[in-house]
């Protein structure tokens, strides 16, 4: 049994994946330390806050679902759950479970929010080794081109990185879902990233949500 707190939990983002591709599938797997995603799985991002009431969620999931969990991150300020499943059934379940604890609404999660977008042509060399340094993805090669994407909350990361795949055959860096910004970095051809780039922004922008006021740190 559950016993409900007094605190009022924020839906910060909820983000369903129709179809993981390989290389975000293949990215959780590298940074999870649950149970590993398959290509093709259906996907949940559930952040809130606060982060602890996080583990109320996943108890909730994990008893009314066969979904298997990949990322849980207990934050103080925020919490993350990723689940997934061949059964595209049971994650849209898991979902409906967490809105109705929450007595929410999809529609009531805050909507992404690119804060910084940016695209490196013609990396350097020694810029490629660093950013291969601190991966957990692909390599960047010398004469890629770079994005880096920075969005608010940070676990509509995923949806961007997995639109990006969809769209091009670019090369998925780093990928991350968690605290106060998500990151998304991908390497790969000029027209690629471009193309990835194009993508990443309809799939954001498309996304619903309550109003995100959020600004960058930088301005």
């Amino acid at each position: 049994m559950i016993q409900q707190s007094a605190a009022k939990v924020e839906l910060r983002a909820f983000s369903f994946i129709d179809s993981l591709q390989p290389q975000l599938a293949s990215f959780i797997a590298t940074v999870s330390r649950g149970f590993l995603p398959m290509e093709g799985d259906a996907a949940l991002f559930v952040e809130i806050s606060p982060g602890l009431e996080i583990n109320v969620l996943a108890d909730l999931v994990f008893k009314g679902t066969t979904c298997r969990p990949g990322m849980l991150v207990v934050e103080r300020a925020y919490g993350l759950l990723q689940v997934h499943s061949p059964d595209q059934g049971q994650v849209r379940q898991a979902g409906r479970i967490v809105l109705e604890h929450l007595g929410l609404s999809e529609a009531e999660a805050l909507k992404p929010k690119i804060i910084s977008s940016q695209i490196i042509t013609g990396v350097d060399n020694h810029q490629s080794h660093l950013i291969n340094r601190l991966r957990h993805g692909q390599f960047l090669l010398a004469g890629d081109a770079f994005y880096i994407l920075e969005i608010h909350p940070a676990a509509y990361a995923a949806i961007a990185a997995n639109e990006a795949e969809k769209v091009a055959p670019i090369q998925n860096l780093e990928v991350m879902t968690f605290g106060a910004f998500g990151r998304l970095y991908l390497g790969g051809p000029d027209d690629n990233i471009k193309e990835a780039a194009a993508a990443v922004e309809r799939i954001v922008n498309a996304l619903p949500g309550r109003e995100n006021q959020v600004k960058s740190l930088l301005y």
